[in-house]
């Protein structure tokens, strides 16, 4: 699967289109990812209680 290419500097914000400001990186979605996320936040949980 193909990776958006990240941009070295941050676009301007005043420069872009509104429209464009709706769009970002897609979510995974399935059970498969449900899991994943759900496994992520646990992790982020634990650390930060440690």
């Amino acid at each position: 699967m193909k990776r958006a290419k990240r941009l070295a500097r941050p676009r301007n914000p005043v420069a872009r289109s509104p429209l464009l400001a709706k769009g970002g990186e897609h979510e995974a979605k399935g059970k498969h990812a449900k899991r994943a996320r759900q496994k992520a936040r646990l992790r982020r949980q634990l650390a930060e209680e440690l």
